[in-house]
């Protein structure tokens, strides 16, 4: 089998997200596993290029992956020619303009998400990227996850039958960072800096949404900074300008309605830290992260609303456990192989630039939504 290499320049490992998921556990796992095998009788290696701008910390993963080029200028790297990929996953606020210098260079671009922190960046990236003719794919990692794949399952056999409404609850409570350090980094609280769980999350349930259920069509929601003081890294406290929580209700094609709470000031009460309940005529499901519990109209219990006397029945009991069937890769590995498929043979590729701004705009209608007190009706993007 030949084996060809393909150079991917990642800028933003030195961050949680970039460092854990996609290089050691995305394309490290790759390389270590001997590349991905393209069903061609060619198999893809990746090697990876470290970009950043704090270079003891670039040296230091370097060493201790075996990793032979790390460059702290992105021009340098752009300007390599026997560099395919470039990625991102900079703070927000970094990205549009990086990911314009790759486009301009040639590269094919994969990022993080958002793509920007405004819909106007985010069109102005997947209009110079389709253009320019390259590759280009936004992280949609959320769909790969084995809870939402199993969900995928039901909804590919008919198990709901029709779908009524999905119900989700996101969040988890951030240390604020006097006496416990904080679990997000700080910039996550600053508007200025392009934070806000708005335009954090709000592109995550664009394409769980749009690729599950169906297109957006509208978004009512009310944002909230329930914690408006925060202390930073280093100890010193600071203003949270940025939204901690955002509470939303969507309508999607064909009349399904979505209702979506995300917050970070919230106390988890449930089984994971994300939770999507889907009811329809024939059945429900409540799916998370690795999880998903179907109940079906047959085996549905008959509750009785009588608040004077004790609840004896065990709601829960009445769920059945999806199984597994199949081995589940880590979601951000299993999109980063199709993305590389995407690059080296053209494959078809929906989670684009294009599906990135679509992200980028609900989020900005979300926004809006919550500034005007009203519901918003979300058009067509037009590029």
């Amino acid at each position: 089998m030949d084996s060809e290499t393909v150079r991917i320049a990642l800028n933003g490992v030195t961050g949680r997200m970039g460092y854990r998921q996609h290089l050691v556990r995305s394309l490290l796992a790759l390389r270590d596993q001997g590349g991905l095998d393209l069903g061609d009788g060619r198999t893809l290696r990746p090697e990876p290029v470290l970009v950043g701008r704090r270079e003891p910390a670039l040296r230091a993963i370097a060493e201790r992956h075996g990793l032979r080029h790390w460059d702290t200028d992105l021009d340098s790297v752009l300007s390599d020619g026997t560099v395919d990929v470039y990625f991102d996953a900079q703070i927000t606020a970094a990205r549009p303009e990086a990911l314009i210098r790759a486009i301009a260079a040639g590269k094919h671009v994969y990022t993080e998400k958002p793509t920007a922190t405004g819909l106007a960046d985010a069109l102005e990236v997947a209009r110079l990227a389709r253009s320019a003719g390259i590759r280009h794919g936004v992280v949609q990692d959320k769909l790969f996850l084995p809870g939402l794949l199993k969900l995928r399952r039901l909804i590919d056999g008919g198990f709901f039958g029709e779908i009524l409404s999905v119900r989700a609850e996101f969040g988890y409570w951030v240390f604020e960072g006097d006496w416990q350090p904080a679990q997000r980094p700080s910039w996550n609280y600053r508007a200025e800096d392009g934070g806000g769980i708005t335009i954090d999350m709000f592109p995550h349930w664009a394409y769980v949404l749009e690729r599950l259920f169906g297109r957006v069509t509208s978004v009512m929601a009310q944002v909230s900074t329930h914690i408006p003081n925060r202390w930073d890294e280093r100890g010193k406290p600071y203003e949270a300008t940025a939204d901690d929580a955002v509470y939303a209700v969507f309508r999607l094609d064909g009349g399904i309605v979505a209702q979506i709470n995300s917050s970070w000031a919230v106390r988890v009460m449930r089984d994971e830290l994300v939770e999507f309940q889907v009811d329809g005529v024939l059945g429900s499901a409540v799916a998370g992260p690795r999880r998903c519990r179907i109940q079906h109209r047959s085996t549905t219990p008959r509750p009785v609303w009588n608040p004077d006397q004790p609840t004896t029945d065990s709601y829960r009991d009445h769920w059945q456990e999806v199984p597994d069937n199949q081995p589940f890769e880590n979601a951000f590995k299993a999109q980063w192989e199709l993305f590389l498929r995407h690059v080296a043979l053209g494959e078809p590729y929906e989670s684009d630039l294009v599906a990135g701004a679509r992200g980028v705009q609900l989020a900005e209608l979300g926004l809006r939504s919550s500034a005007e007190g009203r519901r918003i009706e979300v058009p067509e993007l037009a590029l």
